[in-house]
């Protein structure tokens, strides 16, 4: 199975290429954000625990969102492959993935980091507020703040998966078929 792990902070252009790493490689595409929103929408027991934590402002439990993403997966047994977006964002959430993972005999094959210059980010992201009218997306101030989470949460996954020679940092910037060709290269690389 192709696994891959697509980090890019906001603005980075992750949306954008992983629909087209889907068309290329025909593999399910898991967003942790898609999955809050679908199993809290559904009311599943998982979506009304993470709920219950997110309603006194707290943050949702690994287990909880570690769970939603293994009933995405089991739903999906002819899936050949995955790409995981914005997860996992910790250690431990890494090493439950590879647990994970490993009870299915496959494993991660790589991480790819889409890297985006701060200032590209924040143009890219203001324009995107302009065009699509998304509050966060508008306010310089909240646009680095979102930058800087995602470094600080990022890295450390980043170096738990270097340890393993599965992280890859790719250029973010240049056409969209520059940094998919760029992307696909080391997938390539990575599971050939």
């Amino acid at each position: 199975m192709l696994n891959i792990i697509l980090f890019g902070p906001p603005g980075s252009g992750k949306g954008t290429q992983a629909e087209k790493l889907i068309e290329k490689y025909g593999i399910l595409h898991i967003s942790t954000g898609d999955l809050f929103r679908y199993e809290m929408g559904n009311n599943t027991p998982l979506g009304l625990k993470a709920k219950e934590y997110m309603s006194k402002g707290e943050l949702v439990p690994d287990e909880v969102t570690i769970g939603m993403l293994q009933n995405k997966v089991n739903a999906n047994p002819e899936a050949q492959g995955i790409i995981f977006d914005g997860f996992p964002r910790t250690i431990p959430q890494a090493e439950a993935l590879d647990a994970f993972l490993n009870e299915k005999n496959t494993e991660v094959v790589v991480l790819i980091a889409l890297d985006v210059p701060e200032e590209e980010l924040v143009k890219r992201l203001l324009n995107r507020g302009q065009s699509s009218g998304r509050a966060d997306d508008g306010d310089e101030q909240i646009i680095k703040n979102r930058i800087q989470v995602y470094k600080s949460e990022t890295s450390q996954v980043f170096d738990y998966y270097s340890q393993f020679n599965k992280s890859v940092s790719i250029h973010g910037v240049g056409t969209i078929e520059e940094i998919f060709e760029r992307i696909t290269d080391a997938i390539d690389t990575a599971c050939c």
